[in-house]
């Protein structure tokens, strides 16, 4: 049977392609970003009573009330801004669903759709899978930072959405109250619509705040903002986390909500529910940041050029200067750093549609100390290749 592929340029994901390379290979996974340490036993003991008491059926397809109550209670505290819960929260199957879903409910067949690169692999296969073309912004190296004179060269009157990340994945940067300023003002009197996808909104450090869209009136009104408790619980595996937006905007995200995966995991959103009055997403920055800093001061004598990390659980090294390495593009050397170094990255060429090449990649250092220190050890080869 012949198949017309309706993508034929998409492959396996990168994060799944290391990941595969590191298991087959032995190496120390620092790619794909999720934590080799457990969750909170309350979280798990909490699921588990949901499971017992019977909750294993179908919930209401926007979530389970208990769990958007407690998400409108925890945004309003943190931004402010208090979302309707009948009208204006859908529970997801990730993040990445909800993006998906977003994209779904407002991209019609030759809309154009701004992103910055580098930017998360998802967002262009979801944009073509519902007829729209991907516009590219690029975020300016080394310090990641939009040019939003350039940016405003790019809207046209297909412009339907601009999506932004913010705390970012992959460079580990964070946007400002001025960036979110400057967006307002360049989708003012437009019907521009932005998604947010702020899945890393409890890890920002050095005592610095996450702006939220929730946060800025004018964008909120236009927005569907997204996060995920697989990020801020430690549990990536199971895939719960929420959209917000306006009524109008979610009105729509729910006809194609609906028909996508009508609902989610039962007991997981009541367990979530139950365990969010613990608030601990408001320790995370500390968790993360002692990691972090483990993690710098542990890979201090490689030879490698660590870029800042403000925010995320990724951090970001170049490569370029040494000399035995800086004809290596970055695929090679991510490949190279698996196979023979046994330390698993990323590299950032990835996030570029044309493959944009500054011999930079990203490592996770949402581990175990006793996992950072291995994998330390390892890089420490460089110095003699």
């Amino acid at each position: 049977m012949r198949i017309d592929s309706k993508f034929p340029n998409i492959g396996t994901t990168i994060f799944t392609v290391m990941s595969q390379l590191a298991a087959e290979h032995g190496a120390v996974n620092l790619g794909q970003g999720f934590p080799d340490f457990d969750c909170d036993p309350r979280l798990i003991d909490a699921v588990e009573r949901a499971m017992r008491s019977g909750h294993n059926q179908y919930p209401p397809m926007a979530g389970v009330v208990a769990l958007r109550e407690a998400i409108a209670q925890k945004v309003e505290a943190m931004y402010g801004r208090r979302y309707d819960v009948a009208s204006e929260i859908t529970v997801t199957a990730g993040a990445t669903q909800a993006i998906h879903t977003a994209l779904a409910a407002i991209v019609h067949p030759g809309d154009e759709v701004i992103v910055f690169e580098p930017v998360y692999d998802s967002y262009e296969p979801c944009i073509r899978m519902h007829g729209g073309t991907c516009v590219y912004a690029r975020l300016a190296f080394p310090d990641y930072r939009p040019n939003w004179d350039a940016v405003r060269q790019l809207v046209t009157p297909k412009t339907r959405a601009i999506i932004i990340n913010t705390p970012h994945n992959p460079t580990a940067t964070k946007w400002s109250r001025a960036d979110l300023d400057a967006l307002d003002a360049l989708v003012r009197d437009t019907d521009i619509v932005v998604i947010s996808d702020e899945v890393y909104e409890h890890m920002v450090y050095d005592g610095q705040a996450h702006q939220s869209v929730s946060a800025h009136p004018s964008l909120a009104e236009r927005a569907f903002v997204i996060s995920s408790f697989g990020k801020t619980y430690h549990v990536t595996g199971w895939k719960v986390a929420y959209c917000l937006a306006p009524r109008e905007l979610m009105a729509e995200f729910r006809k194609a909500h609906q028909f996508v995966v009508f609902t989610v995991n039962t007991p997981a959103q009541i367990g979530i529910a139950e365990y969010m009055r613990f608030g601990t997403h408001r320790e995370l920055p500390g968790c993360y940041q002692a990691k972090r800093d483990y993690f710098l001061d542990v890979v201090r004598d490689t030879p490698l050029r660590w870029l800042p990390s403000p925010s995320t659980y990724f951090v970001s090294a170049q490569y370029g200067h040494i000399p035995a390495f800086a004809e290596m593009d970055e695929a090679s050397f991510a490949r190279y750093l698996t196979t023979k170094v046994g330390v698993a990255c990323i590299p950032i060429s990835a996030f570029y549609h044309d493959a944009h090449d500054q011999r930079v990649v990203r490592f996770c250092f949402a581990k175990k100390e006793e996992t950072l220190a291995r994998a330390a050890e390892r890089l420490q080869q460089l110095n003699s290749p």
